[in-house]
């Protein structure tokens, strides 16, 4: 491949904003302001470039999958349309947040079989490097041979994935009286379980039975039939767990509301807490050195959704390591501009939040900052002073890229 050399822009590295030249060749980075030596030049003055985003969890892909409830497209379409979304907002590495679990439709093991064939049937075809989070319902044992398969890659296909514990069984049939945050260990004795014919169950339900396929009754008996596995529960997360530390794979725990649930899960080797519920998880973590995901759009909005704890307070208290794009992927982009614009941390330590540490914590060492030997994994941002800023291109390594570098245009003052 021949060289590039991105001329003049504004470099985001790991503790400064420097302007200088970026040298890539055959997808690395070799040399920061080094001669052009007949490299193809691209002007970057008044442009902004920083690594490109490392996405540990994100799950808008579903909508591509199916974009109505019950209303279903076909796989490869809707990854490929998934791949040009993410390559467009500056994700060059995207772990898919694959839902299995025992419920019928979207978020089934089959549609999970489908997403993994699909993956490796396009493989060379797609610009990111899209890899999966086995989001693991921790009741469906039926996706055991699907996780074998993909944590052994030579099989799948597909580049190393991550494992996610997920309980949304538990938190569904929590007593209505205790707060979601408030939701003790999973596997306690005396856990506080709902009336299956309350009025409010039912009406939660009627969603899921939805996106299921199935009536709202039809719903209820199969979480009862399923709740009805918990005492097996524990023995087949052990076995999953072993699984995936005899694969190296990296683990995370979803939604953790309790110390307890976070020591359990770190004590099978999860030393991600993905999405803390309450801020006694996030000094539990904080203090046993565990790295903290929070979601993108959290920090976007100024606040979750859920009622969690808000990603703004826990990244300048120290207690936020990554962003992850969740459920909307230009909210990595978004993120990083809400916080920038209320002062929450310089631009080079919140870029770190979406790049550098996402990357380490999945022990991808290669990518994730602006330094020569490493992949060039960059985003080319236009951002004018006092207003949004608007990707330009993005660089994955080898696979190309994305572009929509205007022709003819004076480019303004960076941020």
């Amino acid at each position: 491949m021949s060289a590039e050399l991105i001329e003049g822009a504004s470099l985001v590295l790991d503790d400064r904003i420097e302007t200088a030249s970026v040298r890539i060749e055959d997808g690395r980075i070799t040399g920061l302001d080094v001669a052009r030596d007949g490299a193809s030049v691209i002007p970057a003055r008044g442009r902004l470039l920083a690594p490109a985003f490392v996405d540990v969890h994100g799950d808008a892909f579903e909508r591509q999958l199916m974009p109505r409830p019950g209303v279903t497209v076909p796989t490869e379409a809707a990854l490929l349309e998934t791949d040009r979304q993410l390559a467009a907002n500056g994700i060059a590495t995207a772990y898919h947040a694959l839902t299995l679990s025992w419920e019928p439709g979207l978020r089934s093991v089959e549609t999970g079989w489908q997403v993994v064939r699909a993956l490796h049937a396009l493989r060379h075809r797609l610009t990111a490097d899209n890899r999966v989070q086995l989001r693991w319902e921790t009741f469906c044992p039926e996706a055991e041979p699907l996780i074998e398969h993909v944590l052994r890659g030579t099989d799948s296909g597909l580049d190393r994935p991550s494992l996610a514990f997920n309980d949304h069984t538990t938190a569904a049939l929590l007593h209505p009286e205790v707060a979601l945050h408030d939701r003790p260990f999973d596997h306690a004795p005396d856990y506080p379980v709902t009336e299956l014919t309350a009025p409010g169950f039912l009406h939660k339900m009627a969603d899921r039975a939805k996106r299921a396929h199935m009536t709202t009754a039809e719903f209820v008996a199969l979480i009862a039939d399923v709740w009805a596995r918990r005492p097996e529960v524990p023995g087949h997360i052990d076995r999953i767990a072993a699984l995936a530390r005899a694969h190296a794979v990296p683990m995370l725990s979803h939604d953790d509301s309790q110390p307890t649930t976070r020591s359990y899960y770190r004590g099978l080797g999860a030393t991600v807490a993905e999405f803390p519920m309450h801020e006694r998880v996030f000094l539990a973590a904080r203090e046993a050195g565990d790295a903290i995901v929070l979601g993108a759009p959290n920090a976007m909005r100024g606040g979750s959704h859920l009622g969690s704890p808000g990603a703004a307070e826990m990244i300048a208290r120290g207690l936020c390591d990554i962003l992850a794009s969740d459920y909307y992927y230009p909210a990595m982009l978004g993120a990083v501009v809400r916080l920038h614009a209320d002062g929450v941390a310089p631009l080079p330590a919140l870029w770190r939040l979406v790049a550098a540490n996402p990357a380490a914590a999945m022990g991808l060492n290669d990518r994730g900052r602006i330094a020569p030997g490493l992949r060039a994994d960059l985003l080319l941002l236009d951002w004018p002073e006092g207003h949004a800023p608007a990707p330009l291109r993005t660089w994955v390594s080898r696979r190309g890229g994305y572009s929509c570098l205007p022709s003819v245009r004076q480019p303004e003052p960076v941020h």
